[in-house]
């Protein structure tokens, strides 16, 4: 059985980190290089940057920072926002990211998640969903940072992304992203119970049962979060010693897995 990963998510904004209440990213909390510093010792799996201003200001990733910032990380970076080709997945790869994830641009152009899993190996393509309940009640995939309706379920969506080669799926919810009040879960489980890739549960974890809840209801292989760690005095190690007692299990030679 695969161990769930615990996976900070740091919400880059120009120059500096920001907190996100349903993907309204103007509080701005710290700089990127003391952070990764900080969960380079904090007993996490993997690490998510998310340059969130990339696509809506029409521009390139900054390689020169990600480079600065992939050879102070000790740990899987994972790296996405503005991308748009092969062209810039390759150097962000170079730039030193372990894996690139791919949102708004899959959109107009299936086929680069395939050219990407082609060439660079499927276990470096993460394709990102974000999605929120409409008033009919029924979900639905949004791309540019939750502006765009793209009229197409996240389950389709991401059975169709699963098709093309992405090697994972992080699923978040626009309305839970940043409240601290719980996953989505009938959004986790409509994504995960539809592919046989892993899918990375992302927006509104405020405690450890949260974490608990998307793995064994959402059925989610993972979870990111961002506030939880950022702006409480929870931490990776005590969830996954909550996740290990409630006999999931995790990665962490210092905890026995049940």
């Amino acid at each position: 059985m695969l161990k769930t990963r615990i996976i900070p998510t740091l919400l880059w904004k120009n120059f500096g980190l920001v907190k996100g209440i349903s993907f309204d990213s103007t509080r701005r909390v710290g700089s990127v290089m003391p952070a990764i510093k900080v969960y380079n010792t904090r007993d996490v799996d993997e690490l998510i940057l998310l340059d969130i201003a990339a696509t809506e200001e029409v521009r390139e990733p900054d390689y020169d920072a990600i480079e600065e910032y992939a050879a102070e990380c000790f740990i899987p970076l994972t790296v996405g926002g503005g991308v748009k080709n092969i062209e810039m997945i390759k150097n962000l790869l170079r730039a030193g990211a372990d894996k690139v994830v791919i949102n708004s641009a899959a959109y107009d152009d299936p086929h680069l998640i395939s050219q990407a899993a082609s060439r660079f190996g499927v276990q470096c393509v993460v394709a990102s969903i974000d999605a929120r309940c409409n008033s009919d009640g029924k979900y639905e995939c949004y791309s540019h940072c939750g502006k765009h309706p793209r009229s197409i379920a996240p389950k389709e969506w991401a059975m169709k992304l699963e098709d093309l080669g992405a090697g994972e799926i992080i699923i978040t919810s626009i309305d839970k992203d940043g409240t601290m009040s719980g996953y989505d879960l009938e959004l986790i489980r409509q994504v995960a119970n539809n592919v046989n890739i892993p899918v990375i549960a992302s927006g509104g974890a405020g405690n450890y049962e949260d974490l608990y809840k998307a793995i064994c209801e959402g059925n989610a292989s993972a979870v990111a979060a961002a506030s939880i760690f950022h702006f409480t005095e929870q931490t990776p190690y005590e969830a996954k010693k909550y996740l290990n007692k409630n006999n999931i299990p995790i990665r962490d030679s210092r905890i026995r897995n049940q």
